[in-house]
């Protein structure tokens, strides 16, 4: 069984840092050369979120699954899923949705601990570096989303407002 509490808590955490980025002052701001802006942030949280849930899911149905965040950092990939989206208010309600589903999907008697164990092949890279290419267990997968991946893309978003904002967003 898997207590997707901190899941829960970190996807809680990135709508919120997105929510207040989103009504700043400045509701778009300029992202540092080389960085996301926060609508691109949130399409790859999407894309990233939609990748667990694929993984989650087929595992549960007993196929060999994989996990691969490569089409999750695709420039054009990240540009279609904002519009699908509908822009930043879209792509929080999209998270809001993925969020709730790989939770009720991941945690409860959804997924036994075998299932959780199982090994699955995957590839992860951060700004053209390879992190990981190696089986990793699904519960590693879910953690790591819950303790790096999502957090790391909080600090992102929060990063993109003036100090002063950071300030009353962090208190």
């Amino acid at each position: 069984m898997l207590d997707t509490a901190p899941l829960q808590d970190a996807y809680r955490a990135l709508l919120d840092a997105a929510a207040t980025v989103a009504n700043a002052d400045d509701s778009n701001p300029a992202p540092p050369h080389g960085e996301w802006n926060a609508d691109q942030i949130l399409a790859h949280v999407s894309l990233i979120s939609a990748t667990t849930i694929a993984t989650v899911a087929g595992i549960a149905a007993g196929a060999n699954a994989t996990y691969d965040n490569r089409i999750a950092l695709d420039t054009w990939t990240i540009e279609q899923t904002i519009a699908h989206a509908g822009g930043n208010v879209g792509l929080r309600d999209r998270i809001g949705g993925q969020a709730a589903a790989l939770c009720a999907l991941a945690g409860g008697a959804a997924l036994s601990d075998a299932e959780l164990s199982t090994p699955t092949l995957a590839r992860l890279l951060s700004n053209d570096t390879l992190l990981v290419d190696q089986p990793m267990s699904l519960r590693d997968i879910v953690t790591g989303l819950a303790e790096a991946e999502l957090p790391g893309h909080t600090k992102q978003l929060l990063a993109l407002l003036p100090d002063r904002a950071v300030a009353e967003a962090t208190r």
